[in-house]
């Protein structure tokens, strides 16, 4: 039986909420009512909300990976969209600062790479220097507030996939995650989070009984999500991570790639069977041709480890495929350099950082709000 949850957006519409002055809204097409209406409409009715503004994929969610959104006017509500994902921002800015109150009510995935969280802690610094209030309305982890894993990100490869020193799963949800920075990276600001109501810290997204709308256009399902932290990985590498297939993330590949051999390395993995599959991705890398992937099936969330998986996978290409490539940007995907050693060993490197993960989860129990 499905566990009946009521997200933060749920709980303001219930209880009601006295939001000051002008609002702003950060927002997609996840933010939304249980009946799935949008929280935008319910703002509208309960504050003076005069302006949207966006992260990545924009505010309906149709927009691709890095695509640059501009300012426009949405057609549903009226409202001019600000984007906080372009290379000029000055603008959003700008009347972001100008506000009175600014709430946040975006579906994370759980994964450090995800870049929602970032557009969120930026738009509560430029409160904190501007004096406005900032509420987020919080969300499930689709992946559970148990199991944190994947590395503890360190400083010097910081960037909009990865601020701060997090690990790559870090089992909060976005109200946690925030309470967190604003006091961990002294961000300072007027922060309250409106909790969920009956969510548990072992509850995946579809133990609730919330119906899954897709964060991005490749986060299809919660399995999807589950395989994002470690697949996400080989966007920084030349093989293709399944963005323009039905299963993206779920399978990865590449035309030159000997799938049998690799799934023969790696043996056995907890909770998910390795299973050779053919795609030809309609988008992306290798856009039209035809690859031979690895497809994940997952049997068990509980032990399944995506993260270790994605990176012993990783390991047995670069150790069985002369064509095998590695970019220099998944330094910042993985948080360090490590992979680069002349030395790399993928057992010392995941037992390093489970330790050092193990170190930070249980410092981050003191922002936990269930």
């Amino acid at each position: 039986m499905k566990n009946k949850v009521l997200c933060g957006a749920d709980v303001i519409k219930r209880d009601g909420y006295s939001f000051e002055g002008k609002c702003g809204l950060i927002t997609n097409h996840t933010g939304v009512l249980r009946e799935l209406t949008l929280t935008a409409d319910l703002l509208s009715e309960m504050c003076n909300l005069v302006a949207l503004f966006a992260p990545e994929h924009g505010v309906r969610g149709d927009r691709q990976a890095g695509d640059d959104i501009g300012f426009y006017t949405d057609e549903k509500t009226g409202l001019p969209v600000y984007s906080l994902f372009t290379e000029d921002v000055t603008e959003a800015e700008k009347i972001l600062s100008s506000l009175d109150t600014v709430i946040y009510d975006i579906q994370d995935v759980g994964a450090r790479f995800y870049t929602y969280q970032y557009t969120m802690t930026d738009a509560m610094k430029l409160c904190a220097q501007n004096g406005v209030r900032f509420v987020v309305l919080d969300r499930p982890n689709p992946l559970g507030g148990i199991k944190a894993e994947g590395t503890v990100l360190e400083r010097d490869y910081a960037s909009f996939t990865g601020r701060f020193p997090t690990p790559t799963r870090a089992a909060l949800t976005v109200g946690e995650f925030a309470l967190m920075m604003n006091e961990t990276e002294d961000i300072g600001c007027n922060l309250t989070v409106i909790p969920m109501e009956s969510w548990k810290r072992k509850m995946y997204y579809d133990d609730t009984d919330l119906v899954f709308i897709q964060p991005s256009p490749n986060i299809p399902t919660v399995d999807a999500a589950f395989c994002y932290i470690g697949n996400c990985i080989f966007e920084d590498t030349n093989i293709s991570e399944g963005r323009g297939t039905t299963k993206p993330f779920e399978m990865i590949g590449a035309p030159w790639l000997d799938s049998e051999k690799i799934i023969e390395r790696i043996g056995k993995a907890d909770g998910v069977i390795l299973r050779p599959c053919s795609f030809i991705p309609t988008f992306s890398d290798y856009k039209d041709s035809f690859c031979h992937g690895i497809q994940f099936h997952i049997t068990d969330r509980n032990t399944f480890r995506p993260f270790e998986t994605g990176i012993r996978i990783l390991d047995a290409v670069k150790r069985t495929h002369k064509e095998f490539e590695i970019y220099h940007d998944i330094v910042y995907l993985l948080g360090n350099a490590d992979v680069f050693a002349d030395d790399f060993n993928v057992n010392s490197f995941l037992e390093k950082h489970r330790q050092r993960v193990k170190e930070w989860q249980e410092y981050s129990e003191k922002w936990y709000l269930y």
